[in-house]
């Protein structure tokens, strides 16, 4: 099966004050049809980078070393027209926050019956009614007066709730869904979540899930995909990964997820140390100063990513060591 999405190589490069900037280094990634893929790491690891360039987002004067082809298409080459028309019909995003991603000046009913702009079979109305069932479907109540409110009226979930329904709206073969629930509380993040997942099951196309907890991608997604520094530290089945990490740094925000500590603490663990700035000078592994389990070979050496299951890789020399 082809996949939907396809990073080969994919470095992204900003152009800094006195050199160029890698932000994310020879990252190789498929999506496949009807698959979720969880992109997850911690704050400057490339997560947003990579999603930015999968949606052909990122910003002048950066550029895109590697390919990354959207069913067959190779993004890099298209034109803005051409992005323009792919994104929001076959590509969608669910931004981090839904109030910089809706028009505040414009009632949600009338974005809403905006965003469908692709539907050209359908009179206003007909897209109206489409867009007032799919609040219904993200948990919205009285879908009718939530089309005729503006943004700043709603509560931050429920602004989510919306850009979640005009993703959906599109119907897309690829959803990019960029930290979706980061500024919401525990409840609404449970029934964001859920939202998501029901989704998922009605898709047909794939999803990328990019968090920087790893929690949720054991709920939603069936790969994971862990990025640290822009570098790919590991990716396989997350059922696998999960269960037993090869790599020190899965292993560790695995550590520090707070539904893993089993008795009462007035410490939440923590990762000593900082992600590095994407243009320090890298020599051996880029986690090797905050790994518990670096050797001399990690600080002179840079670990491949090597296979240590079905579908399963990990960038680490304990994996062959």
């Amino acid at each position: 099966m082809e996949p939907v999405l396809s990073l080969n190589d994919v470095s992204i490069v900003y152009p800094g004050d006195a050199s160029d900037v890698r932000a994310v280094r020879n990252v190789s990634l498929d999506v496949a049809p009807g698959e979720t893929l969880g992109l997850v790491g911690e704050s400057g690891s490339g997560k947003s980078s990579l999603a930015a360039a999968m949606l052909g987002l990122l910003p002048a004067g950066a550029r895109v070393e590697g390919t990354v082809q959207f069913e067959g298409q190779e993004m890099t080459q298209l034109g803005e027209t051409e992005r323009r028309r792919l994104r929001g019909s076959a590509i969608a995003a669910i931004a981090q926050d839904p109030f910089t991603a809706l028009n505040p000046v414009m009632r949600i009913g009338k974005q809403m019956v905006e965003f469908q702009h692709w539907q050209k079979g359908l009179s206003k109305t007909e897209r109206w009614n489409r867009a007032t069932e799919m609040l219904a479907r993200v948990g919205l109540s009285d879908p009718e007066l939530r089309m005729r409110q503006f943004p700043h009226q709603l509560s931050g979930g429920s602004r989510q709730r919306v850009a979640i329904g005009a993703a959906l709206l599109a119907e897309p073969r690829l959803l990019i869904a960029d930290e979706p629930t980061t500024a919401l509380d525990a409840t609404t993040e449970a029934q964001i979540l859920t939202i998501m997942r029901d989704a998922k099951a009605e898709m047909t196309g794939a999803t990328v899930f990019i968090t920087h907890d790893i929690s949720v991608v054991s709920r939603l997604c069936d790969r994971v995909a862990v990025l640290y520094a822009g570098e790919l530290m590991e990716t396989g089945p997350v059922s696998d990964v999960l269960a037993n990490p090869q790599h020190p740094y899965t292993r560790a925000l695995l550590d520090c997820d707070p539904a893993r500590i089993d008795r009462p603490t007035r410490t939440l663990p923590t990762i000593p140390g900082t992600v590095p700035p994407p243009g320090a000078a890298r020599k051996g592994c880029v986690f090797a100063e905050r790994c518990p389990a670096a050797f001399a070979r990690c600080a002179i050496e840079k670990p491949k990513l090597l296979s240590c299951g079905a579908g399963w890789k990990s960038a680490c020399h304990l994996v062959t060591a």
